[in-house]
């Protein structure tokens, strides 16, 4: 069983041929031999390996941070998008008849006001950053569904990363605590006065 190496740790985060998981986020391997771990060079003493995990799970709880706001972003925008689908096909049923379709839109905060809309085939979409465009409504039904396909894998692949980044958690975690028993057990071995006490 090979000792794992400082960049193999995620203490090196820079150096070349490490392991990536996704998003080039650097895999943090486990410390098996704790001895010939603190012999390589880079790990002075305890403190510095310490510093050096603690530095690695601090980015990894970024990281965390970055993907929980994606993800929150995400699963408010999917049903935003699957509501609007449902719009479209509604407008789409309606757009050959003559009666004008009555609604309600939101004007404010809980506040909506009741609307008479034609049959029509145009719609309007906001795309974001206060653009909006008229398309078709098959071009946008086409659109939104692209949209929504979009959404749900950019969802999944964030649940994947999210999973990943909790077993990086781990392993930094249980290599920190086995840094530091290894650093206790040292001191004891070099003051044997305190044993006895």
């Amino acid at each position: 069983m090979a000792a794992a190496t400082s960049s193999e740790t995620g203490c090196g985060a820079a150096a070349t041929g490490e392991k990536r998981g996704p998003l080039g986020i650097p895999q943090a391997v486990f410390v098996e031999d704790v001895d010939s771990f603190m012999k390589q060079p880079g790990n002075e003493t305890a403190d510095v390996v310490l510093k050096k995990l603690d530095e690695q799970y601090q980015k990894y709880k970024f990281l965390e941070l970055n993907l929980a706001q994606k993800k929150r972003r995400l699963k408010s925008q999917i049903p935003e998008i699957k509501q609007t689908l449902e719009i479209l096909k509604h407008m789409q049923k309606k757009k050959d008849s003559t009666n004008p379709m009555e609604t309600r839109f939101l004007l404010a905060d809980n506040l909506y006001c009741k609307a008479s809309v034609p049959p029509t085939d145009k719609v309007c979409l906001w795309l974001g950053a206060n653009v909006m465009l008229e398309y078709d409504i098959d071009e946008a039904q086409a659109l939104l569904e692209k949209n929504l396909s979009t959404a749900t894998r950019n969802l999944d692949l964030l649940e994947e990363d999210l999973d990943f980044l909790r077993d990086q958690f781990t392993t930094t975690e249980v290599n920190m605590a086995r840094v530091y028993n290894w650093d206790v057990k040292r001191r004891n071995k070099q003051d044997p006065s305190k044993n006895k006490a």
